[in-house]
């Protein structure tokens, strides 16, 4: 099976490039617009710009599987945020249709969901409530990916990643969000292995005690995460939380803050309406 990982010059695509390997994927790397070099023997790398068709069909080219983690993943300008995150994945799943890849594993985000309350525990058909234009792309792209699975057959799996950065977690929040490295591989080899998924979405978090997200209702994976922030738990709460009063009530944390606007700044409230 030919794999490619796009976004590979991330922080989760280096680890991905890895550990991938290790467990024997034959892997294309393909990073962004400068030149990769190879971490080890057999890696195939690429670079170029993912809006470009001459460059996603050298990426897609012979490739049955797609892991999609290109793209903006902070909050930034509208115009970046469509070019990167809606233009480059039009391109890439138009990429997908050409060359017949069976799947995309597409990198969605918590912040799709991150307007929901800290108290809410969310199941897989919860409501998406983006927290910025970052996460409002988030559910775009998951909606792309059901698309071409209803309409051209590309299976999609939608992996709602939370915070994964290689080492533990740093805050309260990421108590919630956090997913381990040994729980980010995992979800992506049973993403590639898994058979006859169709489109679904998945919870890319570990089993976190005080996770948003209600991990007891399965998925259609197999996706069974084994680490937990709480293990970092009385380190972390022992420090002030680095969270605004915004921040610490949204389960989107510092995404929420940017751009937001206070209750006493926004429209008042109708009493009714009148003819």
């Amino acid at each position: 099976m030919k794999v490619a990982l796009s976004g590979a010059s991330g922080n989760v695509g280096r680890i991905l490039r890895v550990e991938l390997q290790r467990r024997g994927i034959d892997l294309r790397s393909a990073g962004g617009m400068e030149p990769l070099t190879p971490l080890h023997d057999g890696e195939e790398v690429m670079h170029g710009d993912l809006r470009d068709p001459a460059v996603v069909d050298r990426m897609l080219a012979g490739v049955d599987v797609l892991v999609h983690m290109a793209g903006t993943s902070l909050e930034r300008s509208l115009q970046e945020i469509i070019e990167n995150n809606l233009v480059a994945l039009h391109q890439v799943y138009e990429g997908a249709r050409r060359h017949k890849v069976r799947r995309i594993v597409f990198a969605s985000s918590n912040h799709a969901f991150g307007m929901h309350a800290i108290d809410a525990r969310l199941g897989l058909n919860a409501e998406v409530r983006p927290d910025g234009l970052y996460g409002l792309s988030k559910v775009w792209g998951e909606a792309m990916a059901r698309m071409y699975w209803d309409k051209h057959g590309i299976e999609g799996i939608s992996l709602r990643i939370g915070t994964t950065m290689g080492r533990p977690p740093e805050n309260f929040r990421q108590l919630s969000t956090w997913m381990g490295t040994e729980d980010l591989v995992q979800l992506v080899m049973r993403s590639i292995q898994a058979n006859d998924v169709g489109y679904a979405a998945v919870w890319g978090i570990s089993a976190n005690t005080r996770a948003y997200y209600d991990l007891k209702e399965g998925n259609a994976i197999g996706y069974a995460p084994t680490q937990n922030a709480e293990d970092w738990a009385s380190e972390i709460l022992a420090q002030p939380t680095p969270l605004d009063p915004i921040a610490q009530h949204f389960q989107g944390g510092p995404f929420v803050t940017i751009d937001y606007t206070q209750e006493q700044q926004r429209p008042s409230k109708a009493q009714g309406l009148h003819r």
